[in-house]
């Protein structure tokens, strides 16, 4: 089996990709009839499809694995029970996880990617749903101590009240570019012209 392009894909931290480029070599080597079950890369092909928010394919990937791989590769189960906390909407679990076991160097690039991303989605969570929360509930979501947890949110312009240890949510403002295309500014300009006349 060639995993160069895996590899590739690895090296150069293109962690988005690894889950199109696992599922299509399964597909390749599967129509092939070559048995590949024992040397997979469950583990890189599990957090492939966690690192891409498709907890959907990660489970069903889980499920195909043979229960010998299962249990002769303790990497393969950290990551499934990443992709069960996120299944579950265990937030707090999910960094637990992920900090919990010690991944192989071939994985830690992939895991860290996976959790700083994870981490910013969970800021995002907590910006659009909250207009104050506790700090020890923000750093439960945030997978950090609390003074880490409000160190953070400060730089992310959220305003720390010590005595009440709240915060006060600071909505981020989402800037938008909007390309203008001439072809549809020309479109614009005779509908408004048919319209005028």
């Amino acid at each position: 089996m060639d995993f160069g392009e895996l590899k590739e894909a690895l090296a150069s931290q293109a962690y988005a990709q690894i889950a199109d480029i696992c599922d299509h070599l399964m597909l390749q080597v599967a129509a092939e009839g070559v048995a590949f079950q024992e040397e997979w890369p469950y583990t890189i092909h599990l957090l492939g499809h966690i690192y891409a928010d498709d907890i959907n394919s990660a489970r069903f990937l889980w499920k195909s694995i043979p229960s010998s791989v299962k249990e002769s590769q303790p990497e393969v189960v950290a990551a499934w029970k990443i992709g069960q906390h996120l299944w579950t909407r265990d937030y707090a679990a999910v960094h637990e996880a992920i900090h919990g076991f010690d991944w192989s160097q071939e994985v830690k690039g992939l895991v860290a990617s996976f959790a700083e991303q994870y981490t910013k989605r969970m800021f995002r969570l907590l910006s659009s749903a909250y207009s104050t929360i506790s700090l020890q509930d923000a750093a439960l979501f945030l997978g950090m101590s609390e003074d880490d947890a409000a160190n953070y949110v400060l730089q992310q312009g959220w305003d720390v009240d010590p005595p009440s240890r709240m915060l006060t949510v600071k909505q981020q403002q989402v800037v938008m570019d909007q390309k203008l295309d001439p072809s549809k500014l020309q479109r614009l300009t005779e509908y408004v012209f048919q319209l005028e006349h």
